[in-house]
């Protein structure tokens, strides 16, 4: 997978996005190895998680060799315990975001794997919270001089019959 990433960064200049990597990855799985003698690895799923510019994806790819997005997934031995309570938590979590009901771990290149502080994860969720606000003040100012602009174009040449698009 990271090696596909870097052919199509290096090739078309953007980041390769989740959905399609998951294609590739369900193609390699399901559709080559079954075109030749060799056979679908047997009771192989995977879970791919991504984010890119569109947003947080979450896809898995079942032992039939078929994939599928979901929201919130688990797999493995104690699989339906495990979605039951992700669901559960999930209705929960669409309040308002506390560090006292979240974990953030973080593993990099170059950063080994730690868990980040109660305090570290509210800096991260009020950052968050506040770029939404300032984008809303900011688009506020824009919108008058916009309406004017519009109203200046329609009404400007003084034919009323006439469409400002028409020529």
């Amino acid at each position: 997978m990271r090696s596909e990433s870097v052919n199509h960064s290096f090739t078309y200049e953007p980041p390769l996005p989740v959905g399609r990597l998951v294609v590739k990855v369900h193609l390699v799985f399901s559709q080559v190895c079954t075109q030749r003698s060799w056979k679908r690895p047997y009771g192989v799923g995977l879970l791919v998680g991504g984010l890119d510019e569109s947003g947080a994806h979450l896809y898995y790819n079942c032992p039939s060799g078929n994939y599928f997005k979901y929201q919130l997934f688990a797999i493995g031995s104690l699989s339906q315990a495990a979605k039951t309570y992700l669901e559960r938590r999930f209705e929960l979590q669409r309040k308002t975001l506390k560090s006292s009901l979240c974990t953030v771990s973080v593993l990099g290149v170059d950063e080994p794997f730690h868990l980040l502080d109660q305090e570290s994860i509210q800096n991260v969720i009020d950052t968050f919270e506040k770029v939404p606000e300032e984008e809303e003040d900011a688009g506020e100012g824009e919108a008058e001089p916009e309406a004017a602009a519009c109203q200046d174009v329609q009404g400007g040449s003084g034919d009323q019959d006439v469409a400002p698009m028409e020529t």
